[in-house]
């Protein structure tokens, strides 16, 4: 498939989808494609591995279960529509499923329990904004968004009225005690990365020359 402008008018499937390159990463919200390159940075990484481990652990031997990206997640409109004519297809970084109804061979069918986007700089907008909605729409019981360059988690409960209400917000040093899932904790000190201080190179050229002044 060649790279498609975002606010084209054209819509497509996940039937579309599907004859697209496996080496290409796209997401369809509302029928738009989101080409999700560039590849993710390494500390993208590192924070999806321990927020894996943490909650790997944690689900273990347990009936939800944890998937990280890349996995397709479909948002059918209804029941009745058919996986190849859905058109709200994304790749959470991590999502928690505890309905195994919704578990296929190749794709997740239906809102996960808990939805986790790690943003990056090219992706903030359309995390923090068009996959909220889309979660919101579909009744994803939880939704974070991790911010690796803030060090901060926001987490957002969807309410009664179906609508995402309760945010808090937890730096690097919280630990997020879930209610969704009573027992289970996040250790945020141990997701984000530790802050290494940067090196001052200055050139040797600077203190000769404040040699030759003070002669």
């Amino acid at each position: 498939m060649q790279k498609k402008q975002q606010q084209s008018d054209e819509r497509y499937t996940y039937g579309d989808y599907l004859k697209w390159p496996d080496e290409e990463r796209w997401e369809l919200i509302d029928g738009q494609p989101y080409d999700m390159t560039p590849a993710p940075t390494i500390d993208h990484q590192s924070i999806l591995l321990e927020l894996s481990i943490q909650f790997g652990l944690f689900f273990r031997g347990k009936k939800c279960r944890v998937f990280i990206a890349p996995v397709d997640v479909l948002f059918p409109k209804d029941e009745h529509e058919k996986d190849e004519k859905v058109q709200d297809v994304v790749q959470p970084d991590l999502i928690i499923v505890c309905d195994p109804e919704k578990i296929g061979e190749k794709r997740i069918r239906g809102s996960p329990d808990l939805a986790i986007e790690i943003v990056s700089p090219s992706t903030v907008s359309k995390d923090t904004i068009k996959k909220r909605r889309l979660y919101e729409k579909h009744g994803v019981k939880e939704f974070w968004l991790v911010h690796p360059i803030d060090r901060l988690v926001t987490t957002y409960s969807l309410g009664e009225d179906g609508f995402f209400q309760k945010i808090e917000y937890y730096d690097s040093e919280a630990t997020i005690k879930e209610t969704l899932f009573p027992g289970l904790e996040i250790d945020l000190k141990t997701v984000f990365p530790k802050v290494v201080p940067r090196e001052v190179k200055e050139s040797p050229a600077k203190y000769k020359n404040l040699r030759e002044r003070r002669k």
